[in-house]
């Protein structure tokens, strides 16, 4: 199942978030906003995002500053947005890592085009462009080790426990946040991504087929506590042990 490109715009003005949500959104993309540096790291960090939108002038931490530390955290890629039209600014956003640069005022449908020619560029494969690089990582956590290469989950008897394509994902994304609220929609993001067949419930279907297999009570989980009107959190642990 193809997933639906996930845009985090990160602009204080809140006219300019609106007005590029609903444009972007009318064209078959997921839009978050953020209105600061603060809050787009929170964003980042239980979400999965395919491409930011970045505003050069942010209240705190400005965008040439939240670009650098993006470029050097991962590969996700960059638009900025500036007020100011000088080459100067276009220069240091790019030599900092931004994938395009765009100044204000700008025609939506011009962002649109740069959004989807930059996500053509990076392969136009979201989950690759923004996923943790699993390289040979295993996650243990309770006697389980979770093996993200070979996209195995064993018990503490090294035994094999077969998981279905998205309980790998869900389990991956419980153990890569564990002790943490995670919400069904931020599940949804970071464990399938949103589609417009996803719903909230297919979630909570797939916790409890992964209860089964790894709670040793499924009626009275331990692993994966259910937060009232918040969503699930992972409570154990977890160790990350790198491979060969």
């Amino acid at each position: 199942m193809e997933r639906t490109p996930h845009i985090l715009v990160v602009d204080d003005d809140r006219e300019i978030c609106s007005l590029v949500s609903q444009f972007l959104s009318k064209h078959g993309l997921r839009i978050t906003t953020a209105r600061d540096g603060a809050e787009m790291m929170r964003i980042l960090e239980v979400s999965r995002i395919d491409l930011v939108v970045l505003d050069l002038m942010l209240p705190g931490e400005d965008g040439l500053s939240l670009c650098r530390k993006l470029r050097a955290q991962g590969t996700i890629p960059v638009i900025m947005l500036t007020a100011m039209g000088e080459e100067i600014d276009r220069i240091l956003g790019l030599e900092m890592g931004a994938d395009d640069y765009l100044a204000k005022p700008f025609n939506p449908r011009e962002l649109l085009a740069r959004v989807r020619a930059v996500l053509r560029r990076v392969g136009a494969l979201p989950a690759l462009a923004v996923e943790v690089a699993t390289g040979g990582r295993v996650l243990a956590f309770d006697g389980w080790r979770l093996d993200l290469a070979k996209r195995e989950l064993r018990n503490s008897a090294g035994e094999l426990v077969q998981l279905s394509s998205g309980e790998f994902d869900l389990m991956q994304a419980f153990a890569e946040r564990p002790q943490r609220v995670l919400t069904r929609d931020q599940l949804l993001d970071l464990a399938r991504g949103r589609a417009a067949v996803l719903y909230d419930r297919s979630v909570d279907i797939q916790v409890m087929r992964l209860r089964r297999k790894i709670e040793r009570n499924p009626k009275d989980p331990q692993l994966i506590k259910t937060v009232r009107s918040g969503g699930y959190m992972f409570t154990p642990a977890v160790q990350v042990i790198g491979q060969d």
